[in-house]
Parts: C-alpha cells; sequence; structure tokens
C-alpha cells in the first residue's frame, strides 16, 4: 500500500539563541528512539515511504538491551490467546483495557515470527522453542535468546536489520520539541548534543519510541537514558497522558554496596530459586499461594514487608537449587554480574531488593498507536495503551512493543489523518504555592522520588513532593543541553507520576497507599492529564 498523497514540504526555522540548521529534506516517517520499538516500527516504515531514526545516544544505548527475562507469547502446548489475555487482565488489577489485552495476546504469534525472519534466534530445546515460567502466567511462554540476554539479542538483530536496509540515523540528536500547528503534527525540533546546533525537520508521521522514566528514581534498573523525553514532549505538545502513578518496581535488583542496582530477572525464581529474609526464612508461600511466582507487585510489596520487619536493607534470593551448570547457561548475565560483585549464586544467596524498573503509564493511544495529536503516534515504554493496567505481566512489555509497532505502521498507511479521541475527564496539573526547596539537580530529585514517592506512598509525603517539584519547575531554567533537556523532561514525568499518585486514595496494581492499603471501587478508572 503507498503512503497517502504528502501535505507538502514546510521548512521551519525556530530562533532560541543558538546557532540554527533548518534541515529541507521532507520525511515520511520519523521515528524518535533506537530500542527495539523504534527500530522494529523504523524497519516495517521503510517498506512504504522513507524514514528517518533520531537518538539522542548511540543506536546501542536504550533500555531494550537491557531486558533479561524474555519475550511472552502464547505459543507452547496447551496455551492459547484467551490465556495470555485472561493472565493480562488478571496482572492489571481491574484496569487493563480488555480489548488492548486481546490485541496484544493475539497477535503475538505473528510478531514472534517476524522477529525470527529478521534474524533473531530464541533458543531451544531439543528442536523446539525453549519457554520458562514468570510470575503471573499460568503456563510457560516467556522466549529468550542468550538465555537471560534476550534484550540485546533483540536490540542487535533489529539493528543489524537497519544498517542492512539502509535506513539513515542520526545519533546524539535529541527531539525537543514537536511542531503543531492546528492539532496537526508537522515535524520536530532536534539539538544535536555534541555540536551544540539546533535543527527542525518535517515530516507526515512521527512516531515515539523513546522509553520510560525510570532515571526519575534514586534506585532503578534502567539504563541512564530512560528520562522520560518522549512523555514530556507529547504532553508539552498538547497530548494526553495517562496512569503515570503506576511505576513497577521490579522484586529482585541486586543490593551490595557500591554496586548498582542490576536487574537479576525473576525467571530465575521461574527456574527454582527462592526468595529467603535474613533470618534464612523462606517468605513468599505466607503472602501468596504462587509463592516466588506471584505477581511482580505483591513480590515487591512482600520483599518490603520482610526488609521492615528484620531491619535488613534486603532480602535474599536463593538459587543454590540450581547447579552452576544451569545458572551459567541459562542466566549468563546473572552469573556474570554477581560473580563480578564477588557473589557465587551457585554457593551463596543473593542479597537483593526492589528498584523502579518499568513506566507503566504514559502517552495516552488507541489501539492504533494514535495520541491525541494528529500525527503523531506512540509505541513501546513510552505509550500507555491500556495493555498494562494497575501492574504489568512479566514479560509482557517487550511483546507490547512490536505489536503496537506494527499497528502504528499499519494505521499510517489504512487510516492516516487520525487520531486518539479526548478523554472528557482529563484533568490538568494544578497550581500549587512555591515552597522554600533544595537545589535542584538529578540526585535531589531522583533522591526525593525514591524516599517520597517510590513503593509505598502516603499522602502527607506525595503532597509535600508535589509542592517541592512545581517550585523546582517554576525556577528552571530554558533547557539548552542534553543533560538540562533531561533534567526537565524527569521533572515533568516525576510531577504527573506525583501528582497522579496523590489523587488515587487506593491501593491497587503497583500502586501502594499506606494511608488507603485497599482498592476503592470508585478508583477503578484512569487518571489522564492534559496540558491546560
Amino acid at each position: 500500500m503507498a503512503v497517502p498523497p504528502s501535505f507538502g514540504a514546510r521548512l521551519f526555522v525556530l530562533l532560541s539563541g543558538h546557532r540554527v540548521t533548518v534541515v529541507g529534506s521532507q520525511y515520511d516517517y520519523v521515528v524518535v528512539g533506537s530500542g527495539i520499538a523504534g527500530l522494529y516500527a523504523a524497519l516495517l516504515a521503510a517498506e512504504h515511504g522513507s524514514v528517518l531514526v533520531v537518538t539522542k545516544g548511540t543506536i546501542d544505548e536504550c533500555n531494550t538491551r537491557w531486558a533479561q527475562g524474555g519475550i511472552a507469547a502464547p505459543v507452547g502446548p496447551g496455551d492459547s490467546p484467551e490465556l495470555h489475555m485472561r493472565d493480562t487482565v488478571e496482572a492489571g488489577a481491574g484496569l487493563s483495557d480488555p480489548e488492548a489485552a486481546a490485541v496484544l495476546a493475539q497477535e503475538a504469534a505473528e510478531r514472534i515470527a517476524d522477529l525470527v525472519r529478521l534474524g533473531v534466534q530464541f533458543d531451544t530445546l531439543e528442536g523446539e522453542v525453549a519457554l520458562a515460567r514468570e510470575g503471573g502466567h499460568s503456563l510457560p511462554r516467556i522466549l529468550h535468546a542468550g538465555g537471560d540476554a534476550t534484550g540485546a539479542h533483540l536490540e542487535t538483530a533489529l539493528a543489524d536489520a537497519l544498517k542492512r536496509c539502509g535506513i539513515p540515523l542520526w545519533e546524539d540528536c535529541l527531539a525537543t520539541q514537536i511542531l503543531v500547528e492546528d492539532g496537526q503534527a508537522l515535524g520536530l525540533e532536534v539539538l544535536f548534543c555534541t555540536r551544540g546546533e539546533r535543527a527542525s525537520l518535517s515530516c507526515r508521521f512521527l512516531v515515539l519510541a523513546t522509553g520510560g522514566a525510570g532515571q526519575m528514581f534514586q534506585l532503578t534498573t534502567n539504563s541512564p537514558v530512560a528520562t522520560g523525553d518522549g512523555i514530556a514532549l507529547a504532553y508539552r505538545a498538547g497530548a494526553e497522558v495517562m496512569d503515570m502513578e503506576f511505576i513497577q518496581f521490579h522484586p529482585t535488583a541486586l543490593r551490595v554496596p557500591g554496586a548498582p542496582p542490576l536487574l537479576i530477572t525473576e525467571a530465575v525464581r521461574g527456574e527454582g530459586a527462592i526468595l529467603l529474609n535474613v533470618c534464612g526464612e523462606r517468605f513468599m508461600p505466607r503472602y501468596h499461594p504462587l509463592g516466588e511466582l506471584a505477581p511482580r507487585d505483591v513480590v515487591a510489596a512482600a520483599i518490603v514487608q520482610e526488609m521492615a520487619l528484620t531491619g535488613a536493607p534486603h532480602v535474599f534470593l536463593d538459587m543454590r537449587g540450581l547447579s552452576r551448570e544451569r545458572i551459567m547457561a541459562r542466566f549468563p548475565q546473572v552469573y556474570a554480574t554477581c560473580r563480578r560483585w564477588g557473589i557465587d549464586p551457585a554457593c551463596e544467596p543473593v542479597p537483593v531488593a526492589p528498584a523502579a524498573h518499568y513506566t507503566i503509564g504514559g502517552i495516552r493511544t488507541n489501539l492504533w498507536g494514535e495520541t491525541t495529536i494528529r500525527g503523531v503516534y506512540a509505541c513501546g515504554e513510552c505509550a500507555c495503551t491500556g495493555v498494562h493496567g494497575a501492574n504489568r505481566l512479566a514479560s509482557n512489555s517487550l511483546l507490547e512493543t512490536v505489536v503496537f509497532a506494527k499497528r502504528v505502521v499499519t494505521r499510517t498507511l489504512e487510516a492516516s489523518g487520525g487520531s486518539a479521541v479526548l478523554t472528557p475527564h482529563a484533568v490538568t496539573l494544578p497550581r500549587r504555592r512555591p515552597v522554600p526547596v533544595p537545589s535542584l539537580s538529578l540526585e535531589s530529585l531522583q533522591r526525593l522520588m525514591w524516599e517520597k514517592v517510590g513503593l509505598e506512598r502516603e499522602g502527607p509525603s506525595l503532597a509535600e513532593a508535589a509542592e517541592i517539584i512545581a517550585s523546582w519547575q517554576e525556577s528552571l531554567l530554558s533547557p539548552d543541553d542534553r543533560p538540562s533537556h533531561e533534567l526537565a523532561n524527569l521533572l515533568l514525568c516525576a510531577r504527573l507520576t506525583t501528582e497522579a499518585a496523590l489523587m488515587r486514595e487506593e491501593t491497587r496494581g503497583c500502586h501502594r497507599r499506606r494511608d488507603f492499603p485497599y482498592p476503592r471501587p470508585e478508583w477503578q478508572r484512569h487518571i489522564v492529564f492534559r496540558e491546560g
């Protein structure tokens, strides 16, 4: 199918006190982000028009590369899209969109086949694809590549395919503003980070695939590039943002003095590893009948509870029931990480604790990746499709990227020019009085979010955090380089997250309020923000 007729080339000159470069070429598609969502969308779009991929770092810097667990798909014996959908909706704690979950499960097998055609080699066992089981899944349905190096294998295969296709890639190029006129996106302003030059370019379809905002928090499993850029860009341009209060904390990140909180995939627990408190007691069966295979929010909350009861900064992940050979073959990254920090997981338990992991909320889209701005699409972690609800089912994230990236490109061919319907009950950020605040820095923001908007929350500390963040925003200077743009984006995402968490007076999924410890029927709805 051909791309619909162009609206004509437009050139933009933005005067901002910096040297400006005008890019005269017209692209059919500009894709922002070089993780699996962006690369897969670019490869599909290149079959139908001209494509440019822009990424603020290098093609290797993204959260995809860090993904260990794998990609979920109902392709095993006895499994079905219906079962996968059911597990997804159950994990979502009443807020998953059943239609979106059905799309995810029904289109999974085709997208896995696409990845294989693009060169991804999933692990096999005796000639059949090897399937693992993770928390919340009723059956083994997690495909993996290179053991626990799935993300790196996916990223490498797609990056190689991008190079073979000759799709242009601008590295060290940060998107700084979406250019919108009468509700239609016309192009994008970018900053070339190493040269300090700005440029503007026009496109027919803008695809945001920039990842999440995990760097809001002091302890996170995310790559340093996860600074909420796409969410902030879209919100400032007038798009709706939804479910920002739902931040998933991974239960098991390495907790060793001096070590970053490196992810230890829950597939380890799927293989039989157990959790112990510092007294050596297994505790998960007390919290959930599935024990270590309970949904992530349950496991993370149980770990926090055990840490509080024992006064310890961690619990232990015990892999000693697995052989050294099994650990090294199935989890080479986990094994290497532990050994690097002086731990032999085959002989001693590994200290772990929760860390911020996945931004469930983001740019609100419909089932075709359309945002509320015509011409702007979103997929991957920066998007909020409604699949995950209040708590993401393990390994659904990589699947969501390819399913909805495909639907984005399909939509540009079959029904371009549309947008998601505006939400009647969208709210604006409340006005807040300026208060005395500490100096703003990335570290002070991350510390504030970890201490007051972390895994367990309560009203007074959320209100205090909201006032501080709002005051920081009031005093923020216009950003002029990559670090200052990233800080401004994180600050906006932190504000959206904190205000939504303060508004939602209940505990649901991965949003946990000490002062409202139970779900409330009146809160079985979404919080949607739109700039006033």
